[in-house]
């Protein structure tokens, strides 16, 4: 359904960008551990808390097996948040659900946020837990092939897959077979100079503004040389070769759709196989809703197909 003028009214009503990210942080972490319940849906065969290590510290870790899961194909899954806000149980629906609705495993991280761990604190975890997955650790009761692997995220999370799936080529260590990039941040500027067009449209009266974004990736820098990181913003990088097949998801009225498709094009460019689907009429975050929302069931839809070929 459009949006029409009485939801924009709302929706812009909604849309906060005086609010200070940096000194509201806090507040917006206890009001998602306020809303978050763990959720056991009968769905599923089982939920497991587990860990991975990545250095001198322990990364948690909560997997969802489908029914009737038989298979070793495993989705690593990073949540958004703006690489400061969010968690594993905030993400419990999501996650169970994208168990029932792909048949695969989901393997949620629960890393390190800003600004108490800046870049690459957060990074870091993700990539030992994928890695932990790829390479076949004592994480799993099975080693899952290369090609079985898929990594994904949203927003944040998605610009953490495309740093994690970077990261992996340049260190040599391992590679999954595909990323899925849900709405990912991949620029380092989003303020008015953003050569994005999507930042100007949307960056106000969508609920996530231009300005929050900026917050949040100051709050997640550990210094004004990360803007040019492509670990930090991967379309700082320059060399796109030799990356997972991508399934790229952005969203109409999101501030991060141009970006998204463009690291896309950039990674198609490089002769990577590329999907890019923009899904009409919605917002930032949508894909968090449940699954009778249309526009979540045809994401699935798409990332299904893509799981398949």
């Amino acid at each position: 359904m459009a949006i029409n003028k009485a939801l924009r009214a709302a929706l812009k009503a909604l849309s906060y960008p005086e609010l200070d990210v940096k000194k509201n942080y806090r507040m917006e972490r206890e009001w998602v551990n306020l809303t978050s319940k763990r959720v056991v849906k009968p769905h599923l065969k089982q939920i497991l808390d587990r860990s991975v290590m990545c250095a001198d510290h322990t990364v948690p870790v909560r997997i969802f097996t489908p029914p009737e899961y038989a298979g070793h194909r495993v989705l690593v899954f990073f949540h958004g948040g703006g690489w400061v806000t969010g968690n594993i149980d905030s993400y419990d629906g999501v996650c169970a659900d994208m168990a029932s609705m792909t048949g695969q495993m989901v393997i949620s991280v629960d890393y390190r946020l800003a600004p108490e761990h800046p870049f690459p604190a957060g990074l870091e975890d993700c990539y030992a837990a994928a890695r932990e997955v790829c390479l076949g650790g004592s994480l799993l009761p099975f080693r899952p092939e290369a090609e079985e692997v898929t990594i994904i995220g949203d927003s944040a999370g998605g610009n953490l897959a495309a740093a994690v799936s970077l990261m992996a080529r340049d260190r040599g260590e391992f590679l999954p077979k595909r990323q899925i990039l849900i709405y990912p941040a991949t620029a380092a500027d989003h303020s008015e100079s953003s050569p994005f067009a999507s930042i100007r449209e949307n960056g106000t009266g969508y609920l996530l503004t231009a300005k929050r974004i900026c917050d949040y990736m100051e709050i997640y820098r550990s210094s004004e040389a990360d803007l040019a990181n492509p670990y930090f913003a991967p379309l700082e990088e320059t060399n796109y070769c030799d990356q997972p097949d991508t399934l790229i998801i952005t969203a109409q009225y999101c501030p991060l759709r141009d970006e998204g498709e463009e690291y896309g094009h950039r990674l198609m460019q490089a002769g990577n196989r590329v999907m890019i689907r923009r899904i009409p009429d919605t917002l930032h975050g949508y894909f968090s809703l449940p699954v009778r929302f249309a526009p979540v069931r045809h994401t699935y839809e798409i990332i299904n197909r893509f799981l398949k070929e």
